[in-house]
């Protein structure tokens, strides 16, 4: 009983494309093709690509009916040592959504470069700028209505004293602070300039000086 030998599987060879505004260029994935064993004919709305497979016996074939119509007196093709590559000149200035199709592909027309240049230069997208003074003016406010207690109101209303007041208040309060050892703060320049400030505990307590 003789064998028939199974034939040798045939090679899967893979194609893909791209656009530009003017073309349409076919890659076929075919290594080490020789240019002069590789046929293709341009028709208006095809393409047909033929070429010997190296070291095989089998043959590929491309045959493809284009979505939209091409120029082909304007088509070439070049081959390389990695691909084929097939650049059809569109017949119009359209992009196409697919490569294949019945010619009822809906047309998209490419927004001409002219019409692009003469709208003049694109303006850059607004960026919201931060308004720095009125956040600053916000934080004041916040506080302001924040209202202290106890000790810290005190200070708060010593040093809105101290930051509102004239020059002689301002020293008025240094001097009498700074000459009774704190206990007193006054903010009448006039009788406090005259001599110095007495030390005045509060009651009950007493003041007493401690020798160094």
């Amino acid at each position: 009983m003789s064998e028939t030998a199974a034939e040798p599987a045939k090679p899967k060879i893979k194609h893909d494309w791209y656009q530009t505004d003017a073309l349409v260029v076919v890659t076929i994935l075919l290594k080490n093709a020789s240019s002069d064993k590789v046929k293709v004919h341009y028709g208006d709305r095809s393409l047909s690509v033929t070429s010997e497979i190296p070291n095989s016996d089998s043959e590929y074939s491309l045959e493809l009916e284009l979505a939209h119509e091409i120029v082909p007196s304007m088509c070439t093709y070049i081959v390389t040592p990695s691909k084929i590559e097939v650049k059809m000149r569109k017949k119009e200035g359209l992009r196409w959504n697919v490569l294949e199709g019945e010619g009822k592909e809906e047309k998209i027309k490419a927004i001409p470069q002219a019409v692009i240049d003469a709208s003049g230069p694109q303006k850059p997208p607004k960026l919201f700028k931060k308004d720095w003074d009125k956040i600053e003016k916000d934080i004041k406010k916040m506080e302001e209505e924040e209202k202290p207690e106890g000790d810290a109101a005190l200070n708060a209303l010593f040093q809105k004293i101290y930051g509102e007041g004239s020059d002689e208040v301002r020293r008025a309060m240094n001097k009498s602070f700074v000459e009774s050892g704190g206990t007193v703060l006054s903010t009448n320049w006039n009788q406090v300039a005259k001599e110095k400030v007495e030390v005045k505990p509060p009651d009950g307590l007493e003041f007493k000086k401690w020798d160094s």
